[in-house]
């Protein structure tokens, strides 16, 4: 395969990815750095320290499929450079295990592999996993796979040889497509949070499978407070007047505890929120793209 790599000098200045650990067959896991947040308190800080904050969460999650070891691992550091969480896998097999247990955006799929192909792994991940998107990696002369790929549900595809500027301009297009889509489904009366949906008048949470998610009236007014200002940072004493009780404690820890067990509902890998976020020093902030 040929690459076109961007000059040294050109190179955006990134969070570094932190150190791989590899086992003979097993998946690559590549992840941007995230410095853990502490604990919210009252105090303001300036703009620049909240940006920077924000800046340190990835834009999203990759999932690499390709049996050619090289190929990952370009693709890989290159999203990394690039802000993204990526991770690789060598088979269909393997990609099915990590979509189990981690958050993916978008899934990069080589369609020609050994045992189970790109088209068949597109398919499962339309069937069990319907807000992944889906760029397929196919050959420039075939154009029966690019065909078919798009008919198992891919919003994309980039035909090999690629240049890695290219295939990451369609993971931003893609991601932004299905984004909006997600959105615009939703009224005003309804905010999609995570993997839910809050409906604001009949004071209901949902999850992805229309199921009703069990919801105490004190999570919902935290729901209710973060939805109504999203990607603004509210500080502990902010939600709680919102909700009505000014009575509060400045050592109260109970919106805490509210965003703790909210997090294992509405985000998809609650040890690594992205919706329902921490601030240092400003509080929460409610991301509605999770950051992409």
């Amino acid at each position: 395969m040929q690459w076109t790599e961007e000059p040294a000098c050109r190179r955006e200045s990134v969070p570094t990815a932190d150190s791989v650990e590899r086992r003979p067959g097993a998946p690559s896991v590549v992840r941007s750095r995230i410095s853990p947040l502490p604990d919210p308190v009252t105090r303001p800080e300036e703009d620049a320290r909240r940006s920077r904050a924000i800046a340190m969460i990835p834009k999203g999650t990759i999932l690499i499929v390709d049996d050619e070891r090289d190929v990952r691992e370009v693709l890989e550091e290159y999203l990394v450079a690039h802000g993204y969480a990526a991770i690789g896998a060598e088979s269909a097999v393997a990609a099915k295990a990590l979509v189990a247990q981690h958050a993916v955006d978008l899934a990069l799929l080589d369609i020609h592999m050994p045992g189970e192909d790109g088209l068949s792994l597109a398919r499962h991940l339309r069937e069990r996993h319907a807000t992944i998107a889906i760029v397929m990696l196919t050959s420039a002369s075939t154009v029966v796979d690019r065909i078919v790929g798009l008919e198992m549900g891919a919003d994309d595809y980039v035909p090999k040889p690629f240049d890695p500027r290219e295939v990451l301009a369609r993971i931003k297009s893609v991601l932004r497509r299905t984004s909006a889509a997600n959105r615009a489904d939703i009224g005003a009366e309804r905010v999609r949070i995570g993997r839910c949906v809050l409906d604001l008048a009949a004071h209901r949470l949902t999850d992805q499978h229309g199921a009703e998610v069990p919801m105490s009236s004190l999570e919902f007014d935290l729901l209710k407070a973060l939805a109504q200002h999203p990607n603004r940072p509210l500080s502990r004493e902010r939600i709680l007047n919102l909700n009505g009780q000014r009575d509060w404690d400045p050592f109260d820890r109970s919106v805490d505890l509210r965003v703790m067990r909210l997090r294992k509902k509405i985000e998809p890998d609650p040890e690594h929120p992205r919706f329902i976020r921490t601030i240092r020093n400003e509080g929460y902030i409610f991301v509605p793209d999770g950051g992409r």
